[in-house]
């Protein structure tokens, strides 16, 4: 996938209001439910988008992040690996929050969400196709970051739907850019597993809405070169995709009912359906 400057901030601008629909309309009664995110309300899923999107901001305009400086284990805009972890940051974000009304919490998110378009917006063509930030799991290029908040609006829009009593959200940019970005994130998750496979290249091929199709290297972080053959395979549904992508599904329904087919060599085709993650 190659999209240029201005598609991609053009298809983040339009997440963002979509999600800010979301939160404008959903009932009242909705934020106090369960949400599909394991353990969290659908106001938690809202302060954990708050916090994330007011980091991004503050980094993308070279500032040191005021959200990960007051969690214990960053260091200077810098993760400490010793004692640094995404689920423990997560967790003191949502928590630091937890006493504040329902609607301060929506609000912060959509400040913050804005703030951190604007700051993209207003970066030099330069600083967009050579700068990187610091981030979670160390630093990312800024065109990279704004595919991830893409990413996180629209898994996280998902987690809230059900318990809003609305229907999945299937449109196709938010869909394909998640699956971009874990298919990207292949070797890191596999090695993240402890699994290598050297010189091995994986085929996808997805239909419906968020399709696509994607030859991608297994051992670095790259496209698999053109006259290279496939070792696995993996076709199907690109929604169902992006959920185990996004670790809100197990591969195994899928496979089971036909949405996702494996081929090749179906062990590395299931190793990459088991581990693949859509985020940090």
């Amino acid at each position: 996938m190659s999209l240029s400057r201005e598609e991609l901030t053009g298809y983040a601008h339009a997440e963002r209001a979509r999600l800010g629909r979301l939160v404008q309309y959903a009932l009242p009664e909705s934020w106090e439910r369960m949400s599909a995110a394991a353990g969290w309300w659908n106001r938690d899923v809202v302060a954990h988008l708050a916090a994330q999107d007011g980091a991004a901001a503050q980094v993308v305009a070279g500032e040191t992040s005021r959200e990960f400086a007051d969690y214990d284990g960053w260091r200077a805009g810098e993760g400490d690996s010793a004692h640094f972890t995404v689920d423990g940051f997560n967790d003191f974000a949502v928590g630091r929050r937890v006493d504040l009304p329902t609607r301060q919490v929506l609000e912060e998110w959509g400040r913050n969400a804005d703030r951190f378009l604007r700051n993209v917006a207003g970066l030099t063509d330069e600083a967009w196709a050579t700068r990187r930030v610091p981030w979670l799991a160390g630093d990312i290029a800024v065109r990279y970051l704004v595919q991830s908040r893409i990413v996180e609006w629209w898994v996280h829009g998902e987690d809230m739907r059900p318990a809003a009593e609305l229907a999945p959200g299937l449109e196709h940019w938010p869909i394909h850019l998640t699956n971009d970005l874990a298919i990207r994130m292949l070797p890191w998750a596999l090695s993240r597993a402890g699994l290598a496979f050297p010189e091995a290249s994986v085929r996808i091929d997805l239909e419906g809405a968020g399709g696509g199709t994607w030859h991608w290297g297994l051992l670095g972080a790259e496209a698999a070169p053109e006259d290279k053959k496939a070792d696995a395979f993996i076709e199907g549904r690109a929604y169902p995709f992006a959920l185990v992508a996004a670790r809100r599904a197990r591969a195994d329904e899928y496979l089971e009912d036909g949405n996702l087919v494996l081929g090749g060599e179906e062990e590395i085709a299931f190793a990459v359906l088991e581990h693949i993650r859509a985020y940090v």
